[in-house]
């Protein structure tokens, strides 16, 4: 019983998504409508042919009888309809295309547009090389069953009917005999189909988690060399190797069944039509001629039914792919934003402000903060007490669980995202560039930057010098995430990149960890010109660095336990003291 309804189930799954790609293909409509009117002229020459020449070999029937004028018409005649059917082949395989190719590209268009509306929570949760293999991998899987159904699904279906049609036009009782074989050729379809589709189904599954392995390897290669995990990984990669063998075996198995099978009905269609025909054809009831046209109806329609069930087999590879991304899309976008524009003042205040990543951990409890413009607010304490989190919760990368944040008195929930963080300028520890030149790079966040600009903001982060050494200087091409400079460099561009756009208000998480120590006593001191009269949150883990900040934040356990200056927490003695004398503890000790 369970799994008469799994398979239930699974065929209103099927029609669900088939009715998401017809919306998909919708927008294509005349080029559907003139593909279908293409397969059937297509198919109606093709169909003709065998006609022709059954008429041509009754007129050569008879010695001494051949009517070469007729069998001059008759050749004429193929001639144009084979060329009829050349022309409708390509305008279908051109609309097919123009179809299959435009749905493929709006459905990555819009996998790519969710991605960037997902909320935060939902990319750190998910494997990002997963998502790479739906976007890629996937939809190109069903591109290409899609493309199998146009081309031939179309013309196998019109050719099935033309092809009836035809041989009832010529004798009904031997197109019956195809008529009574061809329910054994719809069981064999159906019989690969049920078995195909969750192969490939964990086919594609299996295929997602390999390639977010990979991906995930490829980033960390280093960290696995260096501590000597090579062996393991290689063992979870053959794991993964081997389910992918396993289910691809099986996939593969089902689906080549469709040509054996359905070869074997073919041919048992067609010795029944050459029998039944033989034995009219011996009591008159047809002529040689027209058994012949039997025997080509016989093969032509016999060979749909062996397309269609090789289209049937990729669609249910496309489908079980196409649902893995509309999986993606179905995924609850970020919550809405109202329409409202932002301009900041620096004046940011939180108010009973909560959060937590996990329902069942609290992180962030009642927690309140009134930053007045211009301010510098330095946010100090242990791992994992909410520093960075707080950071994204004035970016909105997360929403509060309750209370509110309010930048120049609006809660930041009624304005734009994009109008908020323009507001901001971001340095983090986690530097990020993308492949493309220096220049480009800095200017990011803007643009439309001069020459001149740029180098003013390269210059102020104190990269000008390091640049101007590289073998293009400004136009130096730097690999996927900076990969072929340095650690530190890639911070000071990053830095740059913010100095370049000089927003309002500034945050800086650990923004000078990567950079030696006699460069980031220049970067500090840019700093500090930089944000004179802009409110700035610093978050720091030497604290020797946040000395001149206005107001110096202690967070323990998402609370702000302790707030005030450098000398007025020391001179408390208390949870901050205890922070800043341990370092120089540990210094000593060293």
């Amino acid at each position: 019983m369970s799994g008469k309804k799994n398979i239930i189930d699974k065929q209103k799954n099927n029609r669900k998504v088939m009715g998401r790609v017809m919306r998909f293909i919708k927008p294509y409509a005349p080029y559907l409508i003139i593909s279908f009117l293409c397969a059937a002229v297509s198919v109606a020459s093709q169909l003709l042919v065998p006609i022709l020449c059954g008429n041509a070999i009754d007129y050569m029937i008879g010695k001494g009888c051949v009517d070469f004028n007729g069998v001059a018409t008759i050749i004429t005649a193929i001639g144009v309809a084979t060329a009829v059917t050349a022309a409708a082949q390509w305008v279908l395989a051109a609309c097919s295309n123009k179809i299959t190719f435009s749905v493929s590209r709006d459905l990555r268009n819009a996998a790519i547009n969710k991605i960037q509306n997902l909320p935060l929570s939902y990319l750190d949760s998910h494997p990002s090389g997963d998502l790479v293999s739906r976007v890629i991998a996937d939809v190109d899987t069903f591109a290409d069953g899609l493309l199998m159904g146009f081309t031939q699904l179309f013309t196998g279906v019109v050719t099935i009917i033309g092809t009836l049609g035809f041989m009832v036009s010529v004798n009904p009782l031997i197109t019956l005999v195809v008529v009574c074989l061809t329910p054994l050729s719809l069981f064999v379809a159906n019989f690969i189909a049920k078995h195909t589709y969750q192969h490939f189904r964990n086919q594609t599954v299996v295929r997602g988690e390999q390639t977010a392995y990979v991906n995930e390897m490829m980033e960390g290669m280093k960290v696995v060399q260096a501590f000597g995990h090579e062996k393991e990984s290689q063992e979870r990669f053959d794991d993964l190797n081997e389910q992918l063998r396993e289910t691809s075996l099986k996939a593969v198995f089902f689906s080549s069944l469709t040509n054996p099978c359905t070869r074997f009905v073919n041919n048992l269609v067609y010795a029944a039509v050459g029998l039944t025909g033989a034995l009219y054809a011996v009591a008159g009831g047809i002529t040689i001629g027209q058994l012949s046209i039997f025997l080509s109806y016989a093969n032509q329609y016999s060979k749909p039914f062996n397309e269609i069930s090789s289209v049937v087999t990729e669609l249910q590879n496309a489908i079980a792919c196409a649902e893995r991304v509309f999986q993606l899309l179905d995924e609850k976008n970020q919550t809405e934003e109202k329409r409202d524009a932002l301009k900041s003042d620096g004046h940011v205040k939180l108010e009973h402000v909560s959060f937590r990543y996990v329902p069942d951990r609290s992180l962030i409890e009642d927690l309140n903060l009134d930053v007045q413009p211009g301010q510098r607010i330095a946010i100090v304490g242990p791992t994992g007490c909410g520093k960075t989190t707080l950071i994204n919760l004035l970016m909105r990368f997360y929403d509060v669980d309750s209370g509110r944040i309010c930048v120049a008195g609006k809660d930041i929930r009624d304005v734009t995202r994009r109008s908020l963080r323009q507001n901001y300028g971001m340095v983090l520890q986690d530097t990020w560039l993308k492949a493309g030149t220096i220049r480009e790079n800095i200017a990011y966040g803007k643009p439309y930057a001069t020459e001149e600009e740029v180098i003013a903001a390269a210059k102020a982060a104190h990269a000008h010098s390091f640049i101007k050494r590289l073998p293009e200087g400004y136009d130096t091409v730097i690999a996927e995430d900076g990969g072929n400079i340095s650690q530190g460099q890639k911070q000071l561009l990053c830095i740059a990149r913010v100095m370049l756009c000089l927003p309002p208000m500034l945050i800086l998480d650990e923004a000078t960890s990567s950079i030696d120590t006699r460069t980031e006593i220049r970067i500090q001191a840019a700093f500090a010109r930089m944000m004179q009269g802009r409110t700035s949150f610093i978050v720091a883990h030497r604290l020797s660095t946040i000395r001149e900040a206005d107001v110096i934040l202690v967070m323990k356990d998402g609370h702000i336990i302790e707030q005030g200056n450098h000398d007025s927490l020391l001179a408390q003695n208390g949870f901050y003291a205890h922070l800043y004398n341990s370092q120089f503890e540990d210094t000593v000790t060293a």
